[in-house]
């Protein structure tokens, strides 16, 4: 489900440059890379569960313990199928600035690295430069050609997709008390995504979203539907 704000100036520029980048053709020298993040509450069993065998289905009790919460930084190449995902304590600035600096490290040679994410507070060159100092800070940010999705937009940002696949594919209905069984689980789901090279296919793009949403690029002239 779509919940697309006042489709204004700022909105359309902004969502007409992710979609610009997501049609360009592959480039190895200039990745494009994109980032979110989710809350993952960490549950306990109360008590044992019992697991499927032949001719019987797992059985699990309804009553769980709350051990807190836990965080998920989604971060794919979504055309050559690379995973950075990782689980942390919190979503704070100073988890970002680790998340960033992995990330270029990543990517030693490259020209630039295009970085999708949306407007959260944490997602800016500050983050970095308080938690990593100013010099190591500013140019690991130079790397980056950063790319704001359009507020209430985030659906246009790849790394949505990658957390509908985490959520499915390596958390599922199962509970996890820790944040290391977290990291675990998520460390194991990106070498097998990573082996197989599971990338994202996303086709909306200019064109589908001007008769979408029913304007025109010379926005001065655009009607709304």
């Amino acid at each position: 489900m779509w919940c697309v704000a006042e489709l204004d100036e700022e909105y359309i520029a902004k969502m007409e440059d992710v979609l610009a980048l997501y049609e360009k053709p592959y480039l190895a020298q200039e990745p494009v890379i994109c980032l979110d993040e989710k809350p993952v509450p960490l549950h306990a069993e109360v008590r044992p569960a019992r697991p499927a065998r032949p001719g019987h289905l797992a059985k699990r009790d309804n009553e769980y313990q709350r051990c807190g919460t836990a965080n998920i930084f989604a971060v794919v190449e979504p055309k050559a199928g690379r995973h950075f995902t990782r689980a942390t304590p919190d979503r704070s600035a100073s988890q970002f600035a680790r998340v960033i600096r992995d990330l270029v490290t990543a990517y030693p040679s490259v020209r630039t690295i295009h970085l999708v994410m949306d407007n959260l507070n944490t997602h800016c060159r500050k983050s970095v430069t308080d938690h990593l100092g100013r010099r190591e800070g500013r140019a690991l940010w130079r790397r980056l050609t950063v790319h704001y999705t359009p507020k209430h937009g985030s659906w246009l940002n790849q790394a949505e997709i990658e957390l509908s696949l985490i959520a499915r594919q390596c958390l599922g209905t199962r509970r996890l008390a820790e944040l290391k069984h977290l990291r675990s689980e998520t460390r194991a789901w990106n070498a097998r995504a990573n082996r197989r090279q599971t990338s994202i296919r996303w086709t909306f793009t200019r064109k589908a979203a001007r008769v979408k949403f029913g304007y025109t690029r010379n926005l001065s002239k655009r009607s709304k539907t």
